[in-house]
């Protein structure tokens, strides 16, 4: 088993046990997804503990709520590192949060940082498990722009780091498969849904989502209810989302992701009993958030078996391939980043229909 604690605690209160800081979000937009976070990455720091622990310790996690703004969150997690208080940190949340805590930890700290990302900001002792824009969203693009002959698109994002790479990348394979795009716009949290009319009024074969949480949510709730019949390819949109905005059944809503709780291999699907049977048939969805922060507790843990320890310098020096297996399968490390399949889903009333992978 493995244990949650308080920052304050965590700082007061010294332990024997390994602490890493689990940074995700259980508040603001992103606080759906911190439930089953929290339960993934719970699941496992206890196997982690059940095969003997971090550098021989227990592993507790030091939760750090990565809802709120970015200076705040940064600012906690490095002074639980300065501190000594927590020895590694793992997370998913936005790209500006992270880019704030990697400032904030200046490489005194290892760091996996789990869910989607832009494809910059690497340094020393911080690894990514997550896809970059080409990776995550061309096969979409191509997908809607060949098979369905989408030429007409309208990106729409949340005013931050992420959204604004990914527009630049999508804009070139746009270009490349013969589309163009007819608008593009950059909301703050809480607007997405007041550029509905002007989203429809540039009449768009299909629209590019990179709003995230919440405000995807009520995007897609309100687009499905005006009656609009774009294809929707978004870069967030998980089960928790999807059961936010109520399912859909248009047949044109997207996701492209690394891992779907739909998955049907043989890592997936021991992934979901294991879960089950560790929190029971009513606990939070699976959803890749979720299974990402599994991820990040368990390549820490290669990674400090690996290094015999969690200095940064050491941690570095024997990264590459470091290899753990999650529902996703086996993922292995090379230049700080993992490479695997991504997923393209449909959805399907209140589940996703995995249209194919791509490599």
């Amino acid at each position: 088993m493995a244990a949650i604690v308080d920052p304050l605690e965590a700082r007061l209160l010294p332990s024997g046990a390994l602490r890493v800081a689990l940074v995700v979000p259980v508040s603001g937009v992103l606080g759906l997804v911190g439930p089953c976070a929290i339960n993934c990455a719970l699941m496992a720091a206890g196997e982690v503990n059940a095969a003997g622990g971090m550098l021989g310790r227990p592993v507790e996690l030091v939760l750090v709520d990565g809802g709120r703004a970015a200076p705040v969150v940064a600012a906690e997690v490095g002074e639980l590192v300065r501190s000594g208080a927590v020895e590694a940190v793992a997370g998913s949340h936005a790209s500006d949060v992270r880019v704030a805590v990697v400032r904030a930890i200046g490489g005194r700290a290892p760091f996996v940082y789990a869910p989607p990302y832009e494809g910059i900001g690497h340094a020393p002792g911080v690894f990514f498990l997550g896809e970059t824009p080409g990776r995550q969203l061309a096969p979409g693009i191509e997908w809607l722009a060949g098979a369905r002959g989408a030429r007409r698109w309208f990106l729409l994002g949340n005013d931050y780091v992420w959204p604004r790479l990914v527009h630049a990348s999508a804009r070139a394979r746009l270009r490349a498969a013969g589309a163009r795009v007819v608008g593009e716009r950059f909301v703050r949290h809480g607007e997405a849904t007041r550029w509905l009319d002007r989203v429809a009024d540039t009449r768009p074969d299909a629209i590019l989502l990179t709003l995230i949480g919440t405000d995807l949510v009520d995007f897609n709730r309100a687009y499905a209810a005006s009656g609009l019949g774009s294809a929707r390819l978004c870069g967030a949109l998980e089960e928790h989302g999807l059961l936010g905005i109520g399912g859909d059944g248009t047949g044109e809503l997207y996701a492209s992701m690394g891992y779907f709780n739909g998955l049907g291999t043989d890592a997936s699907l021991d992934f979901a009993e294991r879960y089950a049977a560790r929190f029971g048939p009513q606990a939070p969805m699976l959803n890749a958030h979720g299974q990402g922060c599994y991820e990040a507790v368990a390549m820490l843990a290669a990674l400090a078996s690996r290094a015999g320890s969690l200095a940064v310098p050491e941690v570095d020096a024997v990264a590459d391939g470091t290899t753990i297996t999650s529902a996703r399968g086996p993922l292995t490390l090379l230049n700080r980043q993992v490479r695997r399949q991504v997923h393209l889903g449909r959805a399907d009333g209140l589940d996703f229909f995995l249209e194919k992978p791509f490599q």
